[in-house]
């Protein structure tokens, strides 16, 4: 009787399957990114930013010729702190973030690890300690990870590091003074507890701005996530600020921008695997959204009067996105969060865990080989003018013949003494004609 030789069979169609997925590239390989920034802006329409007559050109022309521009990417809510929480923990927003915690209460309700979308159930500024956020995650790998925050040391007493009203106290912060426009309500970790009831961890990881320099400088000290929030002028959100001579508006953004994003691009951090990503938190009369955007089970609106935050566009700039992408996928700040999760090989939170959410993909990471190594500089090498001449030289030769003369012509060259003008040369030796003339 013959067996059938079924194993070696399944085992060598096997192989083949997976020879067959090895060699099929997939779409979701992601570039090496190593070092991710993010600028967060604020109220804009995606019309009003990125259209012909912006009044924030490097915004709307140079950098979206340098990157890759998105111009269908939405806030998810109204007003702005919901936005800002979403961005780092994918919670969707509740009716005291929609109003911006004019009140930093405790959050009031449950979560539970594993709920469905992730989502604390209840309302409140300051999520319990079981919500994690982007930066816990890095944490947790031994990724380093940073917020920068515009003036926020600018207030003594008040802490310069890791700065939040006192619990269940007024939030001080919501109007600009003219020499401290720190806003907490764009400072999204400092509302969770999973971030500031390690108060030490908290201070070393929510800074001032003014740290960005020195973390700029080398490799080693740039973290691996950099979320960097302007002050309430050079955001945008004020079109008038508090301190006289400031820019405010698009103009603002604009003069932010032009300072930061060149120090950003040409640090060691950014050029080996670097991804900054420019985004606003909402639009400023638009209420729309995309990406299949849920309401979450704290309001039936996130946008209060629509479903979501409204198209505001979006800028990605990377050695790995060619110069004038533009992007016809629509992106929200869930999909950033998963974007950043997946490059870093996290698990998403809350809503950045959607099926089928879309993300940076190959057509936001246009130039899959990075940038083309730099060519070593040229040495151009002076040449010196030189004079040559023959020179015959006639010796003679005794031989048993007799004297014979032998004719030799040798080929000198010297370098050119350049003579000097009459009012290049040393004042000395015209002194010394004067003399001898006298």
């Amino acid at each position: 009787m013959h067996v059938p030789r079924i194993r070696p069979l399944i085992a060598a169609a096997a192989l083949g399957a997976v020879a067959s997925l090895a060699a099929t590239p997939t779409a979701e390989a992601n570039p090496p990114i190593k070092h991710v920034f993010v600028i967060s802006l604020e109220n804009e329409n995606a019309g009003t930013t990125f259209g012909p007559s912006s009044a924030a050109p490097y915004l709307a022309h140079t950098l979206t010729a340098q990157g890759a521009f998105v111009p269908n990417y939405y806030g998810i809510g109204h007003a702005s702190l919901d936005n800002y929480i979403a961005m780092v923990s994918g919670q969707a927003p509740n009716l005291q973030t929609q109003a911006d915690c004019q009140d930093y209460t405790d959050f009031a309700g449950t979560y539970v690890p594993g709920a469905p979308n992730g989502q604390a159930i209840g309302t409140g500024c300051v999520y319990p300690a079981g919500v994690q956020t982007i930066a816990n995650q890095l944490q947790a790998r031994g990724l380093d990870w940073r917020g920068y925050m515009e003036d926020m040391g600018n207030s003594p007493p008040a802490p310069g590091t890791c700065r939040h009203p006192a619990l269940n106290g007024q939030d001080t912060t919501q109007a600009a003074r003219p020499n401290d426009a720190y806003a907490a309500r764009h400072d999204p970790f400092v509302y969770f507890h999973s971030i500031i009831d390690d108060v030490a961890n908290c201070s070393a990881h929510v800074v001032p701005l003014t740290n960005l320099p020195g973390d700029l400088a080398s490799h080693a000290a740039s973290p691996s996530y950099s979320f960097i929030t302007p002050n309430l002028c050079h955001d945008g959100h004020d079109a008038v600020c508090a301190k006289a001579g400031e820019k405010g508006g698009l103009a603002g953004i604009d003069e932010f921008l032009s300072a930061w994003v060149p120090r950003i691009m040409v640090s060691p951090g950014y050029s080996d695997g670097g991804l900054l990503a420019i985004v606003f938190d909402e639009s400023a009369s638009d209420n729309t959204a995309c990406c299949g955007e849920q309401a979450g089970p704290n309001s039936p609106l996130p946008g209060i009067g629509g479903p979501g935050g409204g198209r505001t566009g979006a800028v990605f700039l990377s050695p790995y996105i060619a110069p004038g992408t533009t992007v016809a996928t629509a992106l929200n700040h869930y999909s950033l969060l998963r974007s950043f999760e997946d490059l870093f090989g996290l698990s998403p939170l809350g809503f950045a865990g959607t099926p089928g959410l879309a993300t940076l993909g190959p057509d936001v990471f246009t130039r899959p080989g990075g940038l083309p190594p730099a060519r070593p500089p040229v040495r151009h090498v002076r040449h010196r003018s030189r004079r040559c001449r023959t020179i015959r030289r006639v010796t003679r030769v005794h031989t048993r013949h007799g004297v014979r003369r032998r004719v030799v012509r040798v080929r000198s060259c010297a370098p050119v003494k350049h003579r000097q003008h009459r009012h290049q040369r040393p004042q000395h030796r015209a002194d010394s004609r004067k003399r001898a003339r006298a």
